[in-house]
């Protein structure tokens, strides 16, 4: 009987764009810090508006949008989706790995565990929330992008980038503000504050989309 040859690697197969490599790691990484910071409210002061109470983790997020929308405009909306549903991996890891950390008791003499318990110990409602806006938002967002692209006015980067962000963050708000705080505070001036301080956020992230996309270009270009 003849023995079966041995499985040789496949040479041939196109390597992995290195934009595609760094904004992977990127992506993931941004959605896990994004997710430790917002423990964090910040104090968000507009002109002529009262003070905004913003999650710390709002700022890694849109940057995630600015990571993903790159990788859109460079590989195309199928490689950017997978990305978003890869995105879950991270973020589950961590979350099952600072519950891990929480649950395993304290070291003696160590005085921290209420302060970790305050600020890691996030409710299963709070992670519920996050993971579903997370998924359906982010989504939005890539297929919005890509879908305008064929469209009138789809050249314009900052205008497909920012239609998509806006649209798909308003969902985001929609669904993380009414799973999780649906009952315990009053919704529509939490809502409305989110709103306006991601827009204004965003706006200021625009200038970055291209940046993050050209450097995406030269990276492939090596």
């Amino acid at each position: 009987m003849n023995e079966a040859a041995p499985a040789t690697l496949d040479t041939a197969s196109p390597a992995v764009a290195r934009s595609l490599q760094t904004y992977a790691v990127l992506y993931g990484g941004l959605l896990v810090v994004a997710g430790v910071l917002g423990f964090k409210l910040i104090k968000l002061q507009l002109p002529g508006l009262e003070p905004l109470a913003v999650p710390g983790g709002v700022f890694g997020f849109l940057l995630a949008i600015v990571t993903v929308n790159a990788t859109a405009e460079l590989h195309g909306r199928p490689v950017a989706q997978r990305m978003v549903f890869m995105g879950f991996v991270p973020l589950l890891a961590a979350i099952g790995l600072m519950q891990l950390v929480l649950a395993l008791p304290a070291a003696d003499g160590w005085q921290g565990q209420e302060m970790a318990q305050a600020v890691f110990g996030s409710s299963m409602r709070l992670i519920l929330a996050g993971m579903v806006a997370y998924g359906i938002s982010q989504s939005l967002d890539v297929t919005i992008f890509t879908w305008m692209r064929g469209r009138r006015g789809g050249h314009m980067l900052w205008l497909r980038a920012t239609v998509a962000a806006l649209f798909a963050q308003t969902v985001d708000t929609l669904i993380f503000v009414t799973i999780a705080f649906y009952g315990i505070f009053p919704l529509l001036p939490v809502i409305g504050g989110q709103l306006v301080a991601k827009a204004v956020i965003w706006i200021a992230a625009v200038p970055l989309l291209y940046a993050v996309v050209g450097i995406g270009r030269k990276l492939d270009a090596r």
